[in-house]
């Protein structure tokens, strides 16, 4: 804070009058710390600067998807999931970055000594300083939304992608930019309050960025649901491209939830009372009673984590006839289509079935033409059957993205879940769908161009605008 000696109105208070509301009653402190916490953040800090480079990534990443002939054909969910996931994981960037700024940077530049000193509580100060820190979020989120609409083309999607990307950045960026305020409020240099900050963020972000296969299993599961980036990123790809419901997927957003809690029970009733002019962690932070909370937390984490899929145990697979149908042949669609069958799986044999397995296949009938792959096509490309009875049978819905112009042959797998890990089972084919893909290119890249060019450009007339403005208060003050 560069103007750390402002006035709280109290009369213990000299010089000039305090601030005060139109009524004359005095404001409380947090909120003038907030004040002027987002005067500098905004006018004299980073964030319009850090704002002005995601909007930069947005737009360039957006036009990239619009633009590219390859890329232009991923689906409008996919586009939009995409875009969210990305407009997230910069603004936890940017949050991350303020935040860790917030206490440090104050102790490099012989600010907090002064702030210190006002009539403000330890836990006011914090809490304007955190209050101000998440300001950026709102903006990221706003400058997201043109793009969002563009490249949702009209899908239905748009009202949910949207709700829950609010959300789950709502939920995330407050505790992120804690999380970096945290690590401020303990070290006292910026460069040693960065390290930590982005190290932690860096280690959160890598099971993203795993393959799917690496996520597959049981660590895999248990690691999504652990990691409340990926636990996050799972619940909005499956809810956004797959069609998948909240109440479904819950478990991998009760980390996010209990990281954030945990964050700001830290932060505002431990850290923030304990604020001093030199970091370092306090002493009490070490006794034995608070390392048993911490760990009961961490337990209940991963209790909550594990229970949320309880192990159910098998049935051993037992030979029997089954059947899948499907209700199509051929389809003929545009490229960026989407095409909706159904199959049925029916028991045939007079015992109970074993769990079964449906899996959907592609193939290219055109032996020159490019391998296809099959997770750009469906959202869902396998479902999993509970036993069936003796006659009994299940249907299941389906959902093709044609993505490449082309022949291509559709058909279904049922597969019987074998006994143990020395059996096999015996796999069933339906009928295949001949799908036609003829070549439509929906998305127009010029849609998105004015975006990407005019926010960008738009910020940066705002933040010149802001620095003639504090440059010739400099001046005045100067005169």
């Amino acid at each position: 804070m560069s103007d750390a000696a402002f006035r709280f109105g109290n009369k213990q208070t000299t010089g000039n009058v305090a601030e005060v509301a139109s009524s004359g009653r005095v404001l409380p402190a947090w909120w003038l710390v907030f004040k002027r916490e987002l005067s500098e953040l905004w006018i004299w800090g980073k964030a319009l600067t850090l704002v002005i480079l995601y909007s930069i990534y947005l737009g360039v990443s957006s036009y990239i998807f619009a633009a590219s002939s390859e890329l232009s054909l991923i689906p409008p969910k996919e586009m939009v999931y995409l875009t969210i996931s990305g407009a997230i994981t910069v603004g936890l960037f940017v949050a991350l970055i303020i935040g860790a700024d917030s206490f440090s940077g104050e102790r490099e530049r012989a600010t907090l000594e002064a702030l210190l000193l006002t009539p403000a509580n330890r836990i006011q100060i914090v809490l304007g300083k955190f209050l101000a820190s998440t300001s950026p979020w709102l903006v990221a989120m706003i400058i997201a939304v043109p793009y969002i609409i563009v490249l949702s083309q009209g899908d239905a999607i748009l009202g949910t992608a949207m709700l829950w990307g609010a959300i789950l950045g709502t939920i995330l960026t407050p505790a992120f930019t804690a999380f970096g305020m945290l690590v401020s409020l303990w070290t006292n240099s910026n460069r040693t309050s960065y390290f930590v900050s982005l190290t932690a963020y860096i280690l959160l972000l890598l099971p993203v960025q795993f393959p799917t296969s690496a996520k597959a299993g049981t660590y895999g599961k248990f690691l999504q649901q652990l990691d409340p980036l990926e636990g996050a990123d799972h619940f909005l790809e499956k809810i956004i491209v797959s069609n998948r419901t909240a109440a479904e997927l819950m478990p991998f957003l009760w980390t996010s939830i209990l990281f954030a809690l945990l964050i700001f029970v830290v932060l505002f009733f431990f850290a923030a009372p304990r604020l001093r002019l030199d970091g370092g962690v306090p002493v009490k932070f070490h006794r034995k009673k608070n390392g048993n909370v911490a760990i009961s937390v961490l337990i209940a984490l991963c209790w909550l984590s594990l229970s949320s899929h309880p192990v159910k145990a098998l049935q051993p697979a037992q030979r029997g006839s089954f059947h899948i149908s499907i209700d199509k042949t051929s389809a003929v669609a545009k490229n960026g289509d989407k095409i909706e069958f159904h199959t049925v799986v029916t028991n045939t044999s007079a015992q109970t079935s074993p769990p079964l397995i449906v899996a959907m296949n592609i193939i290219n009938l055109d032996s020159t033409g490019d391998v296809v792959d099959p997770e750009d096509w469906s959202p869902e490309r396998t479902q999993y059957l509970t036993s069936l009875k003796a006659g009994q049978s299940s249907n299941q819905s389906w959902i093709l993205n044609t993505i490449l112009e082309g022949n291509y042959m559709v058909y279904m797998v049922l597969i019987p879940t074998p006994a143990d890990h020395r059996s096999t089972s015996q796999p069933v084919t339906s009928e295949g769908i001949h799908v036609t893909v003829t070549h439509f290119t929906r998305l127009n890249p010029g849609g998105v161009l004015p975006f990407s060019v005019g926010i960008p450009l738009l910020l940066i007339l705002i933040m010149l605008g802001l620095l003639r403005l504090r440059n010739r208060g400099i001046d005045m003050g100067n005169s």
